[in-house]
C-alpha cells in the first residue's frame, strides 16, 4: 500500500491584543488603516473558521499560536524598569513608537514564521524549519525565537523534523520565511523545485533594487536557506522581485504570485527575467508541464491585485485532485478581479474552484489568506508525528471558539493597549491557550 501524501496549513491564531498599529512601511493596507479600532474576537473568529472550512474541505489543518503582545520582555532589553505595569506605562508615555511596536498583531501571518522544506527535498530526509528573522522591521524582529519555541512544540520528533536558529540579525541576512519561498511538485511526496523569491543582493549594490520601499529578502539570506536544508542545487531555483512592483506596495512575493503542485499563478510583471526563470523551474520540474497562469496587466492591474490579494490567496489540492483557490472577499466585491476569477475556473487548469472568505480583521492591517498560513508538506508517519492537539477538529473548533468567547474583547482601541489589565487578561488567554494545544512553556512570561 503507498505511503500517503499531505500538504497541511497551519494557521496563525489572532491574539488577544489584535490592533491596527500601521507599521509597516511598504504594506500599503497596513499603513491605510493605522490606528483604527479593531475587533480582537471577530478576527480571531474569522481566522477559525477558515480553518473549520478548509478542514471540512478535506484538507489538513493546523493552529499556529499567536504571540505574546504587548512584548514585555523587549521593553525591559531596552531599559525600562519596574512592575509590568510601570514598564508599560514608561513605554507608552517616554516611547510611544517603541511601545506600537511591541505591541503589533503581525504574528498571525504565519506566513512569515518560518520557512519550510519537506522531506522529500532535504539531503536528510527530514522537514527542516527554519524561523524568519524578519529584520526589516524592527516589530517583525521580535518575532524569531518565539515562532522557533512554538515550531519545536508542534514538530516535535528528531526522527522526522529538523529545526534551525534564525538567521543572524542584520539586513544583510533579511529573510522573510515562506511569504518569500514557494514549491511546486508533481506530488508532496516527491521531489520538488523549491522556488526562493528576493529582493536585492545585500553585498552587490551594482543589481536591480526597488526605490521606494524596502526589498526586505536577500538573495544571500535564500541561499543560506537552501544550505541549512540540504538542498540540491538541482531542485532550487532562485528568482527576483521585479523591483518596479516591490514600489507598488508588493511588499512580499506572495502578494504577487502562489504556487502549489504544478501551478504557478502569478502577475506578468511579478519578477525579472521572467521568461528565463520560468524555463528554469520547467527544466528542474521535470517532464510533466507546468502550468503557469500569468495575469495580464489588462486582465488585472498590479494596483487592483495588491488592493484585493488576488494572488494571497491560498492554492491547495483538494482531495477530488481538483485545486481550489482560497480568497478573501475582497476579491469577490472588485468587479475585475472577481470577473477575472470567475472565468479562470472554465480555462484549461487545474484549478476548478474558488471560495471566497471573510478575513477582513487581517486584510485591514495587511495580510490575506496565504498571509494567515504556514505550508507543510508530510507524509503519514510525518503527520503521525505531529503534535496532534494543534490539528484542526470539530472539538477543537468548538474548544477554540469558546476560549475566543471567555478572554477576547470585542473592540481593543490602540490607546487601550498600555492598560495593565489588558496585560493581564491576555497573559491568561495564552496560558490557557498552551495548555488546550500543549506546546509546554513558549511565552517569555511562562519561563
Amino acid at each position: 500500500m503507498s505511503t500517503r501524501h499531505y500538504e497541511a496549513n497551519f494557521d496563525g491564531l489572532v491574539g488577544p491584543t489584535h490592533n491596527y498599529a500601521g507599521l509597516s512601511f511598504g504594506n500599503v493596507a497596513s499603513l491605510s488603516n493605522a490606528k483604527a479600532s479593531s475587533s480582537p474576537r471577530s478576527a480571531a473568529k474569522q481566522g477559525l473558521a477558515k480553518m473549520k472550512a478548509l478542514h471540512d474541505l478535506g484538507l489538513v489543518q493546523g493552529v499556529f499560536a499567536p504571540h505574546e503582545r504587548p512584548d514585555i520582555a523587549t521593553l525591559r532589553r531596552l531599559g525600562f524598569t519596574g512592575s509590568d505595569s510601570r514598564v508599560l506605562e514608561q513605554a507608552a508615555q517616554h516611547a510611544p513608537a517603541i511601545f506600537q511596536a511591541v505591541c503589533s498583531a503581525s504574528s498571525m501571518w504565519t506566513a512569515n514564521a518560518a520557512t519550510v522544506s519537506p522531506g522529500a527535498d532535504s539531503a536528510d530526509g527530514k522537514v527542516h524549519f527554519t524561523p524568519a528573522n524578519l529584520t526589516n522591521k524592527f516589530h517583525r524582529s521580535l518575532e524569531a525565537e518565539t515562532s522557533g519555541r512554538i515550531l519545536q512544540a508542534m514538530f516535535d520528533n528528531s526522527k522526522y523534523f529538523a529545526h534551525h536558529t534564525h538567521l543572524p540579525d542584520n539586513e544583510h541576512f533579511g529573510d522573510e520565511g515562506a511569504a518569500n519561498h514557494t514549491r511546486l511538485c508533481s506530488n508532496y511526496g516527491h521531489a520538488g523545485v523549491e522556488i526562493f523569491t528576493f529582493g536585492r543582493y545585500a553585498f552587490d549594490s551594482s543589481k536591480p533594487a526597488p526605490q521606494k520601499y524596502p526589498a526586505r529578502q536577500t538573495f544571500e539570506a535564500s541561499q543560506a536557506i537552501a544550505r541549512l536544508h540540504g538542498l540540491n542545487d538541482d531542485n532550487t531555483v532562485y528568482i527576483q522581485q521585479n523591483p518596479e512592483v516591490i514600489d507598488q506596495g508588493v511588499f512580499h512575493n506572495d502578494v504577487i504570485a502562489v504556487g502549489n503542485q504544478n501551478v504557478l499563478f502569478y502577475h506578468q510583471q511579478a519578477f525579472l527575467d521572467t521568461e528565463a526563470k520560468l524555463a528554469e523551474i520547467q527544466r528542474k520540474f521535470g517532464a510533466d508541464p507546468v502550468h503557469f497562469i500569468a495575469v495580464k496587466n489588462h486582465e488585472v492591474s498590479v494596483a487592483d491585485a495588491v488592493q484585493t490579494y488576488l494572488f494571497n490567496t491560498q492554492l491547495v489540492t483538494l482531495p477530488n485532485g481538483n485545486m481550489a483557490i482560497i480568497a478573501p472577499t475582497e476579491c469577490q466585491d472588485n468587479p475585475r478581479v472577481a470577473a477575472y476569477l470567475a472565468d479562470l475556473v472554465t480555462r484549461d487548469t487545474p484549478i476548478r474552484q474558488v471560495h471566497y472568505f471573510d478575513v477582513k480583521q487581517s486584510m485591514r492591517n495587511g495580510g490575506g489568506p496565504a498571509c494567515l498560513r504556514l505550508r507543510v508538506a508530510l507524509n503519514e508517519a510525518e503527520l503521525a508525528a505531529v503534535n496532534p492537539n494543534v490539528l484542526m477538529s470539530d472539538s477543537l473548533f468548538e474548544r477554540l471558539n469558546q476560549w475566543v468567547d471567555k478572554h477576547y474583547r470585542d473592540e481593543l482601541h490602540v490607546d487601550e493597549l498600555r492598560d495593565p489589565s489588558l496585560l493581564t487578561e491576555s497573559r491568561s488567554a495564552l496560558d490557557e491557550l498552551t495548555q488546550i494545544l500543549k506546546l509546554g512553556s513558549v511565552y517569555p512570561f511562562q519561563r
